[in-house]
């Protein structure tokens, strides 16, 4: 196991990677902007260096600082987390090249899932289902574009290689408007990631988003820990989160299951990873695979009882798997609900001093946070500041405990989305289970 880990993120997920090492006895260096001196994480690691000003380019994506970090603190490891650098492939083979351990995938499995056109071509060679496409980039021919619509039978929607967190994309109802689409989607992913390659897909008018779970040693084994349904979105940005999905047959699950840890073998993946589908009329259709940690990643730990993050660590120092999949046994419901600071009306951020927090608890309630009383959420990074995630033996038992957790919660001194929280657990439609991904956008429209 590692002697020492250098955790190059922020927040929550820094805390929660921190006490992971903590439990394998690791020790820890927290690196941090000048902000955030006085996060609970920074306060609690053996070591702590400070990477720089507040902007992240400055900081938490400061690629030579965090290297220097490690060199001069005696780290072996760096944990990404989720966010900034975790899925940065020129970062993670910096870090080896260094002579030091990204825990996480190879680069070069983080390349070929990270551009989407890629990462489709090695899910169809695996067998997983994706969406019908263009089986590859379009081509510059107009006739040809339109043929490949044609045949794909519209809607479709263009979307960006390099795209990601709903940036890139672009619906298109008719033959007419399909040109210009695909011009605006190129001239769109050259501004935001500097690389032009768009694609085409099937666009799926009600699905759900539902995600596997895997995690793989890159030695040949690989298991899956069941799914997740993260269709309560907001600009294509998760709000609440599940697992299991309900609804969904078992025959349909199993065959998906399979096909994802049969992927994970096949692309020699190493650590924690997700892979998204949507699901429509009892089938998946690959979108992407996440490779690291997940921010709803605890609703899994809730209802299968292995810490990821722990397994995610071992697997990257070198050890097989400690599970197999007989051992992964599927027990309960779990609900998370990520509570940002933000006007729950307006979505405006609203960073600031929290004069008073309480934490929520009870039987089946864990809160994963880094903030406390007198603690300043500043302007520069994430909303997120907590979330709250309920347990119990069945889905409607997780829901009534979510319900009371969520009026028990007090953050005080700035404005919060629980109060919207609190009505997505109490809706209707949300109770009975299987809501689509617009079905949120579509409730705030109509609370207008």
């Amino acid at each position: 196991m590692f002697d020492k880990v250098l955790i190059a993120n922020r927040g929550e997920i820094a805390l929660r990677v921190l006490r992971a090492c903590k439990e394998l006895g690791i020790k820890t260096v927290a690196v941090h902007s000048q902000i955030d001196r006085d996060l609970k994480h920074v306060r609690l690691a053996d070591e702590t260096v400070c990477i720089g000003p507040n902007p992240s380019p400055k900081s938490y994506l400061n690629i030579p600082a965090i290297i220097s970090a490690m060199e001069i603190t005696d780290s072996v490891a760096v944990h990404p987390g989720y966010g900034f650098l975790a899925e940065n492939a020129d970062f993670a083979e910096q870090v080896q090249r260094s002579g030091f351990v990204f825990i996480g995938p190879d680069p070069d499995v983080i390349r070929l899932m990270g551009d989407k056109v890629s990462a489709i071509a090695a899910m169809k060679k695996a067998g997983v289902p994706t969406v019908p496409g263009s089986d590859g980039p379009l081509p510059d021919d107009r006739e040809r574009c339109q043929e490949i619509a044609k045949r794909i039978g519209y809607p479709v929607i263009i979307k960006a290689a390099a795209g990601g967190g709903g940036r890139g994309m672009r619906v298109v109802h008719t033959e007419a408007a399909l040109i210009n689409a695909i011009q605006l989607t190129k001239s769109e992913a050259k501004n935001a990631f500097g690389d032009d390659t768009v694609y085409m897909e099937k666009f799926l008018t009600n699905p759900r988003h539902v995600e596997v779970q895997v995690m793989s040693d890159g030695q040949g084994n690989a298991v899956h820990l069941y799914d997740r349904d993260c269709s309560l979105q907001r600009r294509h940005q998760k709000v609440l989160e599940e697992a299991p999905a309900p609804g969904i047959p078992d025959a349909v699950r199993e065959a998906c299951y399979a096909s994802c840890v049969k992927a994970c073998i096949d692309i020699g993946y190493k650590g924690a990873g997700t892979f998204e589908f949507l699901y429509e009329d009892e089938r998946f259709y690959f979108i992407e695979m996440n490779t690291r940690i997940q921010v709803e990643h605890p609703v899994t730990e809730m209802v299968t009882g292995i810490d990821l993050i722990k397994e995610q660590i071992s697997v990257c120092a070198g050890n097989k798997l400690s599970i197999k999949q007989e051992d992964i046994v599927l027990k309960g419901h779990a609900f998370e609900c990520r509570i940002n600071a933000e006007d729950p009306k307006t979505f405006m951020p609203c960073p600031g001093k929290i004069n008073t927090f309480h934490s929520p608890g009870g039987l089946g309630i864990r809160v994963d946070s880094h903030i406390y009383g007198g603690y300043s959420v500043p302007p520069n990074y994430d909303s997120m500041i907590a979330k709250v995630i309920s347990y119990g033996d069945d889905r409607e038992i997780a829901l009534k405990r979510m319900r009371n957790a969520l009026d028990e919660i007090v953050v005080d001194g700035i404005r919060t989305n629980i109060p919207l929280q609190k009505e997505l657990v109490r809706d209707a439609g949300f109770a009975k289970g299987g809501v689509n991904i617009h079905y949120l956008e579509k409730k705030l429209e109509a609370n207008k």
